[in-house]
């Protein structure tokens, strides 16, 4: 019997089979959550290190495209709002005339969500790659 003993030695190797299956299942898992992760608006910041960086080089001219609360659309400062079409030819003619314009959409707070998705989209299809949302800044008190 003692014979017997000595034949049988115990395994001292860990089984690691159950481990690399817990981490193919979490690999899995976040590969398929990481995409959704990452749904924003695209908004491309400034890089600066100094004040002075903040202007460019090149003439850069804002235009600005305001929405009322009542969904009443303005280019700049103008007092008359416009329509969908006039917006889309103003836009058109000013980015061909100065492709270096950035273009800022100033919405209300009351403004339904949809209105300033159709500006950003009729941006999007003058060929504005680049779309900038004027915001008041936070004030905690």
């Amino acid at each position: 019997m003692s014979h017997n003993r000595s034949r049988r030695r115990r395994l001292s190797d860990m089984n690691v089979v159950p481990y690399i299956d817990v981490m193919l299942v979490l690999l899995i898992i976040f590969m398929i959550t990481s995409p959704l992760l990452n749904q924003s608006v695209e908004v491309e910041l400034p890089k600066v290190t100094q004040a002075q960086t903040l202007v460019p080089k090149q003439e850069t001219k804002f235009v600005i495209v305001s929405i009322d609360a009542q969904g009443q659309m303005f280019l700049d400062e103008d007092e008359h709002s416009l329509t969908m079409e006039t917006l889309l030819s103003r836009l058109t003619t000013l980015m061909r005339h100065n492709p270096n314009s950035q273009i800022l959409v100033k919405g209300d707070n009351r403004a339904a969500y949809g209105e300033v998705v159709k500006v950003v989209s009729l941006l999007q299809k003058v060929g504005v790659e680049k779309v900038g949302l004027l915001t008041n800044p936070l004030v905690n008190d």
